[in-house]
């Protein structure tokens, strides 16, 4: 029960200081604010999280963390366009899961983000995650629409926070546009396999 609490208040925590980067600004945000708007004391704060980096480096971890899950499961599972859609699927929760506020601040925050040093791991991931989606030795324009289809799962929360849409219809709409961007890149990465296969059996 009591690490479930703990839990809670990290949640709690991660989330309200995510609301004031994306208000304020990271640099403008201290931890007096961020308890504040909590109603606890700065000492209080401080047994879960001593800096606002510890913050963002929790949610960095969950965000590679999750990403890492998703290309293990990728990499076990024979390549093809349901391999493909499954990635983005697994995806798009993964990032509603972790909630609009981190992702727009990772949109909004790009120096800060940047200076923490976070930033080189998640592009490499996201470009291994697209790699997993068009197969071996994929043409330039099919990693173009993968990436592309990871993109608009991303670009759905960190640039559509005004509408007014649940996180589940914000979910649903973005992994169907991800889902045509597919359509379009099946071709693209079927063909390049043929030829890929034609070259090998006149060798």
């Amino acid at each position: 029960m009591a690490d479930g609490r703990r839990s809670d208040t990290r949640d709690r925590i991660r989330a309200v200081a995510m609301e004031l980067f994306s208000e304020r600004g990271y640099d403008k945000t201290s931890l007096r604010e961020i308890a504040e708007r909590l109603g606890v004391t700065k000492a209080a704060l401080y047994y879960h999280f001593r800096t606002k980096e510890d913050i963002v480096a929790s949610l960095s971890e969950d965000l590679r963390g999750g990403i890492d899950d998703i290309v293990r499961w990728a990499e076990a599972a024979p390549p093809g366009p349901e391999r493909a859609r499954e990635i983005v699927i697994r995806y798009g929760d993964l990032l509603h899961s972790l909630g609009k506020d981190m992702i727009r601040f990772w949109a909004e925050n790009q120096p800060a983000f940047r200076d923490l040093g976070f930033g080189t791991s998640l592009r490499y991931q996201f470009r291994v995650l697209a790699d997993l989606m068009t197969g071996p030795d994929p043409a330039p324009l099919a990693t173009f629409h993968a990436r592309q289809a990871l993109l608009a799962i991303s670009w759905s929360l960190s640039m559509m926070g005004d509408l007014r849409l649940s996180d589940a219809d914000s979910n649903a709409a973005a992994v169907a546009i991800a889902m045509d961007i597919l359509a379009r890149m099946e071709p693209i990465a079927a063909q390049t396999h043929s030829k890929v296969s034609d070259s090998g059996s006149s060798a």
